[in-house]
């Protein structure tokens, strides 16, 4: 018994002894903690990447394009800077940051088209990691589901279905004297197959249509005769050239490398910003009922005016008059000052003129904010700005979205007058034509004078500006225009 407690003294000891060593073991080698920081390293789960996706950079954008990749794989990125550079369907919008990092994978390569809006185009990583262990996500689901039913459909050719027997011809149904429909007697003679292997389902044993077309399918394929399957070996004659004026049979095809020949032509892929001016186009004339209303307007006092203040260095163009001009009238006429939701009219507090600028890839309509507020050199100033940034596909979102009007001037290329498309969700657009000086009759004094006249015409919307309101607010916008001082004082 006394032998038992000493032992039993014993192993307690030294098991305490073995637990204090091992304590200090693992104080004085922290080994386990390495080999637990080893596997939860980076380098054995990966870097948990930050997700760039294609973003909306207007309402109406469904898809975008990578122009231009503007960080490299490893470039150090902060908030605000810009990534990339992105077609939408209404200009080149620059694709900023919002948060700091590292760029570690580029997945939309530069030129890829058509992008669908959240797809995944870059992965980036949080400053201090290693980003060329970015955990690259694995695709969307929706490739591989729709991956078994190809193989399926795939697979089933596997087994080929049982070869059908050669298919006999019907026996002859008739032996009398044959009576056949005109239908009939057609199908039967275009695809050689003989009358009396019909059966007749007529009455007094007429051979139908339907007769016919039934022995066509039960017929096997017909034979091709010696005489059309191996003509003689006759040399053809050469093609005579049609007569002049005459349409060829064969659409003739194109050569690379060659020209052209007539009736060929050339497929253009349409740019995202084409496509949609293609789309609101054919939405506004089909979808909005146009009316149109023109004036002539008297430029004798704008042109005076300009001529002054070019003798004080000071540069502004006719087309920056009629933008304020047209301001200062929706200012005066708010009625005008609307747009068409679905629900109905929509007033709107403030007045946004859009101008039209022709760029290379299209149409664009960049806007001047609250230009009633401004002056006409500051209406200057904001036009050359904005023109220069559309020609050049820098304009921001905010700078091409939320007009209220639409200004379309053409007289710099001598277009007398026209007629433009609403641009919905607007009421109302306004079409420039340019100036002209023609003989007048002076009613106080009845005298000739030249005056220089200008053509407007304005497309209203015909649910939202009645014939009435275009006639009185066209008649407010060329008296604001023959009278410059009016603006001011509006």
């Amino acid at each position: 018994m006394a032998a038992s407690l000493r032992l039993g003294r014993q192993g307690i000891s030294f098991g305490l002894r073995l637990s204090h060593f091992k304590k200090c073991l693992w104080a004085t080698h922290p080994c386990q903690e390495h080999v637990r920081h080893f596997f939860r390293s980076p380098w054995m789960l990966g870097v948990s990447p930050v997700k760039v996706q294609m973003p909306a950079l207007s309402p109406t954008m469904e898809e975008g394009n990578i122009v231009k990749w503007l960080k490299k794989e490893g470039e150090a990125v902060a908030a605000g800077d810009a990534l990339c550079e992105i077609e939408t369907d209404k200009a080149v919008v620059t694709l900023e940051s919002n948060d700091d990092g590292i760029m570690a994978k580029i997945l939309m390569e530069e030129g890829s088209r058509n992008v669908p809006l959240g797809t995944l185009i870059a992965l980036m990583v949080d400053e201090g990691q290693d980003w060329k262990q970015v955990e690259i996500p694995p695709p969307d689901a929706a490739a591989p589901s729709a991956a078994p039913p190809a193989t399926d459909v795939a697979a089933a050719p596997v087994v080929p279905p049982a070869a059908p027997s050669p298919a006999t011809p019907p026996k002859r149904a008739t032996s009398g004297p044959l009576r056949l429909s005109p239908a009939a007697r057609h199908i039967l003679d275009t695809h050689g197959l003989d009358p009396k292997l019909a059966t007749a389902t007529g009455p007094r044993g007429l051979i139908t249509k339907e007769d016919a077309l039934n022995l066509l399918k039960t017929s096997p394929a017909p034979k091709a005769t010696p005489a059309m399957a191996a003509p003689s070996p006759v040399p053809a004659p050469a093609a005579v050239p049609p007569p002049p004026g005459s349409r060829p049979n064969i659409p003739p095809l194109s050569v690379p490398g060659k020209p052209g020949a007539p009736g060929t032509f050339t497929e253009i892929p349409a740019s995202n910003i084409r496509r949609v001016i293609a789309q609101r186009l054919t939405q506004s004339k089909t979808t909005i009922p146009h009316a149109y209303a023109s004036v002539d307007c008297d430029m004798a006092a704008v042109m005076h005016l300009r001529k002054n203040l070019a003798k004080e260095q000071i540069k502004v163009s006719v087309n920056d008059f009629i933008i304020k001009a047209a301001a200062v009238t929706l200012k005066e006429m708010p009625e005008v000052n609307v747009t068409w939701s679905g629900d109905g009219p929509c007033a709107l507090d403030s007045v946004h003129i859009s101008i039209a600028v022709a760029t290379d890839k299209g149409l664009i309509t960049p806007i001047i904010r609250d230009a009633a507020n401004k002056g006409v050199q500051e209406i200057s100033a904001n036009v050359k700005a904005l023109a220069q940034k559309a020609r050049d596909g820098k304009l921001l979102p905010e700078e091409y979205q939320g007009g209220s009007f639409s200004i379309s001037n053409l007289g710099m290329f001598g277009i007398s007058g026209f007629s433009a498309v609403i641009n919905p969700p607007q009421a109302c657009i306004l079409a420039v034509g340019t100036s002209r000086s023609e003989l007048r009759l002076c009613e106080d004094d009845q005298t000739l004078r030249t005056e220089q006249l200008m053509t407007v015409t304005l497309s209203s919307d015909g649910r939202l500006v009645d014939d009435e309101l275009a006639s009185r607010f066209l008649d407010k916008f060329r008296s604001n225009l023959e009278k410059p001082q009016r603006m001011a004082l509006a």
